[in-house]
Formats: structure tokens, sequence, C-alpha cells
């Protein structure tokens, strides 16, 4: 019997400027339930809304950090439209529909790391994984596709063949070669990977809010629309944002030598 019955899927906490969003069911490998994902989308709302965030940073309770979906719970959900995962205020965790998160999220992973695991590093910026993660895309060994931006971004972030090298066998691979191919950015020993996930959050946090999400929207129209429409709105964000008041925030740290404390305005 799974014990966190009344417990949070989803537990969200803040640390500064940082929104933490901790995947909570252990007792299941963090197997997602649809009570997890619409607590996850609720949180990457809340994120998106709250002013005073500025950066989110995902992990997992437990050993593992998700074994993927719960087909039973989920299977019976799948429509003739597909699945309905987010609630009034929430954003899509894989940003495959509907708001895109306007703020950079950082993710620790460790363990087990399945399907919508890996789909939520690439829907996210920055991931650090311990050392004893074991990734795998494995829709194809349960009759199904990747329905959470797999078979979008993965072969962008990787390359199609070691895309479609995991994709299309389902094998699962270690963090040396999640690492080799590009899907992290960082491998460290397990158990440290929460504490340099968040010191990469708080990093990012700290940084000039308004460039931070200009940087990260100009990154994303390249992708989504190409190097042309990034480019053209390159001069206008510089324009912008060298008339905000953390434009002049930086500018004095930079002369004075000092840090600077950016608002946000």
């Amino acid at each position: 019997m799974d014990s966190s019955t009344n417990s949070p899927r989803v537990t969200v906490e803040r640390d500064g400027h940082v929104l933490l969003i901790g995947l909570n069911r252990p007792e299941k490998r963090n197997a997602a339930d649809f009570r997890m994902i619409t607590e996850l989308a609720a949180a990457y709302g809340e994120l998106e809304s709250d002013p005073e965030l500025r950066a989110g940073f995902v992990f997992a309770h437990g050993e593992h950090f998700t074994a993927g979906l719960d087909l039973a719970d989920i299977g019976p959900r799948i429509g003739p439209d597909g699945l309905d995962l987010v609630p009034g205020g929430g954003i899509n965790p894989w940003q495959v529909g509907g708001t895109h998160l306007s703020k950079p999220v950082v993710m620790a992973v460790q363990g087990t790391c399945l399907t919508l695991g890996i789909e939520l590093i690439l829907a996210s910026d920055i991931t650090v994984a311990a050392d004893s993660t074991t990734f795998g895309q494995i829709e194809v060994s349960r009759g199904i596709l990747p329905f959470g931006g797999a078979t979008i971004r993965l072969p962008r972030a990787v390359g199609w063949g070691n895309a479609m090298r995991w994709i299309l066998t389902g094998d699962q691979f270690d963090a040396a070669e999640a690492h080799r191919i590009g899907l992290v950015q960082e491998v460290v020993p397990h158990g440290s990977q929460y504490a340099r996930g968040l010191e990469l959050a708080r990093r990012v946090a700290s940084q000039a809010p308004l460039a931070v999400q200009a940087a990260l929207a100009s990154a994303r129209l390249a992708v989504r629309e190409g190097d042309a429409a990034a480019e053209a709105g390159l001069q206008p964000a510089l324009v912008e944002l060298a008339t905000s008041e953390d434009s002049r925030i930086g500018m004095e740290a930079f002369l004075s030598r000092r840090p600077a404390e950016f608002v946000g305005r």
C-alpha cells in the first residue's frame, strides 16, 4: 500500500528567490501518477506567476528520481484527445503545450530516471546527475511513444543518432553516457547532486532576473523559430534592459567592484 496517500506528491518550498520542487512518492520510486503530475504543473505555475521567484530547482525525495509514468493510474485516463494534466493556473511541466515558463529551471537527478524524467530534463535548462543515475526512454518497450517532448527535443539536444539509439531501442544508459551526449551538464558523486544543483539554482537566481529571462527567451526563440527570429529581437531586448533599474545596479556594482543586488525592475 502507498503510505504517502495523504502526503503531497510534490513538495514546494522557498529558498530565497528559488522555488524548491520535490517529487515525493519515494515508496513507488517516484512513479508519476495523475496526482503527482497535476501537483507538479501547479508548482510550475507558482514559479511562473510569483514575481519574487527567479528560478526553479526540481529534485526528488528518496533514492530515485522517477521510474516514469504510473501506467496503471495514467493509462485509463488517456482519452480520444490524449491527457489533460494541467489544472487552472498550472503549466505543463514538459512545456509541450499551453503557457511556457519564462524562468529557468535547474534539476538534480539520481538513481532511476526514466521516460518523463528525461523529458523533464529536456524541458529544463541545467541538470546535475549523480553518478548513480540510470536513464531510459523506454516507452517503445511499453507499446507507446514518448509524448512529453523527447521525440522533439532529444535529437536536437544530443544529435539524431544518439537520440535514436536510446529512443528506438528502449535501452538504458548511465550518467557517463548522459554527460557524453550532453543530456546532463555535470555528473557528481551520489548524494551531492542536491547541493550542487541548488548551488547552481541560487547562482542563476542571483543574476539580474530580467536579463536572465531575456537571455532564456532569446535562446528558446532561436530553437523554436530559427536564428532570424531571435536575431530580430536582440537589439530591442538590449534597449529595454539598458533602461532597467537592474542595468544601473549592475553598472554601479561593476564600477565599485562589489556584488550586485538586483531587484528585478
